[in-house]
């Protein structure tokens, strides 16, 4: 594998995780800050990043750490300015690139090997239930690193779990929408869900 195979890896992996966050702080932030004024973390209850750091750790494996990163650090920075290099922050980076691909590492030498691979059909709800243990660890360990309370870890996973699940629910959808919208070889052309 050089630089050059994985650089589309890289660019496409972090624009999604980048277009993923902006969305999250930009959009649906706000909109939580309506609904909850109370809540005072910092923290998404929707953060749709997860989905695609659990994604990219199923279909990449331990190249996803690369193809993350960028988009990470661009997001640290998004919060945190220069205080990016402080080593709490260089932590939650290097959680968050790095355990989701660990987990399924560690899943598949457990004997639970979600990789895709031809003729076998993904297992949703699997690659769900391993973004839930991925949260398991990357929400105490990104808290701890940062600092942050009870609270935030709560909120953390919450909005790990959730955005895993609404990312994953809006891919489904959006391909559907494309394999329905394409003609079949007898020319007939599908629409609608």
């Amino acid at each position: 594998m050089t630089l050059r195979t994985l650089m589309p890896e890289i660019g496409v992996v972090s624009l999604a995780y980048l277009a993923a966050f902006l969305v999250t702080y930009e959009i649906l932030m706000p909109v939580q800050a309506l609904f909850f004024p109370e809540f005072s973390s910092r923290a998404s209850l929707l953060f749709l990043p997860h989905g695609v750091r659990v994604l990219s750790a199923w279909l990449l494996g331990w190249r996803s750490v690369l193809a993350l990163l960028p988009g990470v650090i661009i997001g640290f920075v998004y919060f945190a300015g220069a205080g990016v290099l402080e080593p709490s922050r260089l932590a939650g980076i290097a959680i968050a690139v790095t355990v989701p691909a660990a987990c399924f590492y560690l899943l598949r030498r457990l004997g639970w090997d979600l990789r895709p691979a031809p003729g076998r059909k993904p297992c949703w709800i699997c690659i769900m239930i391993a973004g839930l243990l991925i949260s398991f660890f990357t929400s105490p360990l990104t808290n701890y690193a940062l600092g942050s309370g009870l609270e935030d870890y709560v909120a953390y996973l919450i909005g790990d779990v959730f955005g895993l699940f609404f990312l994953m629910l809006i891919l489904m959808l959006v391909f559907r929408l494309l394999r329905r919208s394409e003609p079949d070889p007898a020319g007939r052309h599908y629409s609608g869900l």
